[in-house]
């Protein structure tokens, strides 16, 4: 009997996880030395997670695969990295789709194109990503691969985004954050707004893409810094947790306020583990700052509609299973919340569906149907039938 069972359930955030030997195969040279040369390494090396990695090949542990699918997290899960693996665990978990991303990348791409003028290396490390994560779901037609398309520079971002929508990805990963030289907001990035759009293929930010999260400073309180929830540092805590809407919070409001949204009408974007409990107030505060400053600026005189009816127009979000997910879609919208399990994070708990129904308490069939099933269907446009999957 699979996790899921009852209705359709869409998963908006899934992960592979990626080690540096499983992106130095899609490498070039240079990025390939990169990964396993260096003196770390931003993606475990296999070495690090070998015993974990052992246990796959334990019969004893893969007959308890369908009991313990929930429970296992990281490197234990099923499928986590092996790809032969993962359409087996699709089946004990029953999501008729996963939205899948990486788990280390994204954190490190999104620093360099803060701060490296290395565009060589840049470009590079997301193009084995993407050939790595294109080969990880080509197996199982329910994996939605996303690609990630660095901003750093206008040229090289168009030229990776034409190819990997050649190529048939589901989605295009970008960073929450400004490059080191301009704002994702840039008319020189037209482009790619308008071949997502043309395309039918959302724009996805996911956590991790916002460079540095918070001032390190924040920890250095005079106390011990607590553990994450692996027991470890490397990880999320709680003072972290407050600064992860911050980067799309800033990201989506200037492509908002800028008209990227008003002048691609159907270009649609997904917001993922990134929580939405900010979302309601955060689009109040847009209409604030649309009212305040309509005057002064012609931008906003040129925006044909309020910031908010774009929010509920174009972009959609994943509560975290924390967040009381009833209250946010009665906030903001029917339309933006989207179920996710964060497979196989620990992050996403061990039973995601039971906290998210808890807190949709006496929500309707309606309400239930377009966070676990429509929404999700309205964001991907084209990449669910181009994979042969019924919404």
């Amino acid at each position: 009997m699979p996790y899921a069972e009852g209705r359709v359930i869409h998963d908006a955030d899934a992960h592979i996880m990626e080690t540096a030997e499983l992106l130095a195969e899609s490498a070039d040279a240079k990025v390939r030395r990169y990964l396993l040369e260096g003196e770390e390494c931003f993606a475990p090396r296999q070495q690090e997670v070998e015993r974990e990695l052992a246990r796959h090949a334990d019969p004893d542990y893969r007959a308890k695969d369908a009991a313990e699918i929930m429970l296992r997290k990281n490197f234990e899960a099923t499928g986590s990295l092996f790809q032969e693996d993962r359409p087996a665990a699709l089946d004990h978990l029953g999501f008729s789709s996963q939205l899948v991303f990486n788990t280390y990348l994204n954190k490190h791409i999104s620093y360099l194109e803060a701060d490296s003028d290395d565009l060589d290396l840049i470009y590079g490390l997301a193009a084995a990503h993407n050939r790595a994560m294109w080969g990880f779901c080509e197996g199982d037609r329910r994996l939605l691969p996303t690609a990630y398309v660095p901003l750093a520079d206008f040229g090289r971002t168009l030229a990776m985004a034409k190819e990997c929508l050649e190529t048939g990805f589901s989605a295009l990963l970008v960073p929450s954050a400004c490059p080191r030289t301009h704002s994702p907001s840039h008319v020189e990035l037209f482009g790619l707004w308008s071949m997502a759009q043309d395309a039918g293929i959302p724009i996805v930010l996911h956590v991790g893409g916002g460079a540095r999260l918070l001032d390190p400073n924040y920890f250095q309180n005079g106390l011990p810094i607590p553990p994450d929830f692996h027991g470890g540092a490397e990880n999320f805590r709680s003072v972290d947790y407050m600064a992860i809407p911050v980067p799309p919070m800033q990201t989506l409001a200037t492509l908002i306020l800028d008209g990227i949204l008003d002048q691609h009408p159907r270009m649609m974007i997904g917001v993922i583990e990134q929580g939405a409990g900010w979302i309601p107030s955060w689009m109040r505060y847009l209409d604030s700052a649309y009212d305040a400053f309509l005057r002064h600026e012609d931008r906003l005189k040129k925006l044909s509609m309020k910031p908010s009816e774009f929010v509920k127009r174009q972009i959609r979000a994943t509560p975290y299973p924390t967040e009381d997910v009833g209250w946010i879609i009665r906030e903001s919208a029917p339309e933006i919340a989207l179920f996710s399990s964060d497979y196989p994070h620990v992050e996403g708990g061990r039973n995601p569906i039971k906290r998210f129904e808890t807190t949709l308490g006496d929500a309707s069939e309606t309400i239930r149907s377009k966070f676990y099933r429509e929404n999700f269907v309205g964001l991907m446009g084209r990449a669910l039938s181009a994979r042969g999957i019924e919404a």
